[in-house]
């Protein structure tokens, strides 16, 4: 949902615009768009910051208490606008701060139910398959290994059909771990081979690590 800086400065003169239409025109239309143009533009800028903020907490793990305030401003913004897609991301931005920053599975739990919702209504595969691995997640912390496995493998499944390589690399380190704790250490370990097959593929060196990690965690004792 980001915009890129020239949507941004395109949609700005759009309103610059609709502003001198409604002071100058008497266009009794053009205020209400210019506002609903810089809406969008701010959700754009909102979320955009928010995700820049959450990769800074995953690199240092310090929270910038910003970062939940940008997600769920923009998830206002976009429910205003009409605008389920942009709603759908944002709800499952919100929901990773509390799970992923805070550690707290219960606080995330609404943000991404409602975010599956949205993003299964308007068909947004990728908002989707982060929603089920983060519930994947919920359901680990909760022991119901099971279930996590479930929601891991259709989320992986979804990043194949668009061609998310990163995301199935890195959904099949979060298989390996969970099929380990199923008591499936062969399983474990195939997930982490194709892993690392398709991570090499993508040039996700991030998620080589994790294949790394996940070979020396998963090691037979």
């Amino acid at each position: 949902m980001t915009a890129s800086s020239v949507g941004a400065e395109d949609r700005i003169e759009r309103a610059r615009k609709l502003c001198d239409d409604a002071m100058f025109a008497a266009d009794p239309a053009a205020l209400a768009a210019a506002e609903r143009t810089l809406d969008t533009v701010e959700a754009d800028h909102a979320l955009a910051r928010g995700r820049a903020l959450h990769v800074r907490f995953l690199e240092e793990r310090v929270e910038d208490p910003h970062e939940l305030e940008l997600f769920e401003r923009a998830a206002e913004l976009y429910r205003q606008l009409g605008d389920p897609r942009g709603e759908g991301e944002a709800l499952f931005r919100v929901g990773s701060v509390h799970q992923v920053v805070r550690g707290d599975h219960d606080a995330a739990v609404p943000a991404f139910v409602r975010a599956r919702e949205l993003a299964t209504q308007v068909g947004d595969r990728l908002t989707l398959s982060y929603v089920l691995r983060h519930l994947a997640f919920v359901e680990q912390a909760a022991g119901r290994t099971a279930e996590a496995v479930e929601l891991m493998a259709e989320s992986t499944r979804l990043r194949r059909e668009i061609g998310f390589l990163p995301g199935v690399a890195a959904n099949l380190v979060g298989l390996g771990y969970l099929t380990a704790e199923a008591g499936q250490p062969d399983r474990a370990l195939s997930f982490i081979d194709e892993a690392a097959t398709v991570a090499e593929v993508a040039g996700a060196h991030g998620i080589l690590r994790w294949v790394d990690e996940a070979r020396v965690n998963l090691r037979p004792a």
